[in-house]
């Protein structure tokens, strides 16, 4: 069995340079992230426990955090769908437009988000292309909750299918072609063979899509009208508070997103340390009996 030992990296510059750039990444790191961080809940707990659960309890702090969660899952699902559809047939399929639709997919990233926002009430805004036939259907998207769904799942859509598409370039066609030619249909090939190889990248992609959606601002300001108690999520929220001078609440539904942003970082670096040890194990395994050797462990 061969084992994993880290080689040692021969570098020709001094035990200094290797101290300096440590330190000058330490300080950006703690004025420009854990400062910041510090200042956020400092600030919420200005005026005592109480004072910040009172923020948390208001009525309408409670309608921005269903509404923000409501948001993320219906848009993530939704992009779920959309970036393994996408990528599975970028990375698996050859076809004329394959770069123009990989294109589509980087599109929100150079989009402001501001910009997407306007996007959508030209479309479906009073006075937009769709906003006549809505209106006379009583069907309500621009400043309602549809809106709101329809700009997130569009900032976000590209997070899910950028991780899995080099992943799945990487690791190319021919096990599903095997598993094709030993009988095996399309969903019992993407489900027995693709969808396992794939696993981590599409958990890391859906940890990025989620994190993007909840705390999405530019867009979702654009589209929901900002109405109190039913159109406002947490980002719009705290804006709303702080112009108001309502610092303590403002810094607690600030700190509850923040305490958000913790949690999926804590979750990546699960992902990706479960996902390392997932392929040290792989790569210990004896070449001449893999799979005995995975039914033993």
């Amino acid at each position: 069995m061969t084992s994993l030992t880290p080689r040692r990296v021969i570098t020709t510059e001094g035990p200094w340079v290797r101290f300096t750039l440590i330190g000058i990444a330490l300080v950006f790191v703690f004025l420009f992230l854990v400062l910041p961080l510090a200042a956020v809940f400092t600030e919420a707990l200005r005026k005592g426990f109480g004072a910040y659960l009172e923020g948390l309890r208001e009525p309408d702090a409670w309608s921005a955090i269903r509404l923000t969660l409501v948001t993320a899952a219906i848009a993530v699902p939704l992009n779920l769908v959309f970036g393994v559809a996408a990528a599975w047939c970028i990375a698996k399929y050859e076809f004329r437009g394959k770069a123009f639709l990989t294109t589509l997919v980087d599109l929100p990233f150079s989009v402001s988000p501001v910009v997407a926002g306007l996007i959508y009430v030209l479309m479906f805004g009073a006075q937009g292309w769709f906003g006549p036939w809505l209106a006379a259907h009583d069907i309500k998207i621009i400043f309602a909750i549809p809106g709101i769904v329809l700009a997130t799942i569009f900032v976000t859509f590209p997070f899910i299918a950028r991780e899995l598409i080099p992943l799945m370039q990487a690791q190319g066609n021919d096990e599903e072609q095997a598993a094709i030619v030993l009988g095996a249909t399309g969903w019992q090939t993407f489900w027995h063979v693709t969808l396992p190889n794939i696993k981590w990248g599409l958990i890391y992609g859906v940890i990025l899509c989620n994190a993007r959606a909840m705390g999405e601002f530019g867009a979702v300001s654009v589209v929901s009208g900002h109405i109190r108690g039913q159109t406002n999520t947490m980002p719009l929220h705290v804006e709303i508070l702080y112009n108001e001078y309502q610092s303590v609440a403002a810094f607690s539904v600030a700190s509850l997103l923040a305490l958000l942003a913790l949690v999926t970082l804590v979750i990546k670096s699960v992902v990706e340390w479960r996902h390392e040890r997932e392929m040290q194990a792989a790569a210990e395994l004896p070449p001449e009996r893999p799979l005995v050797a995975k039914e033993a462990g």
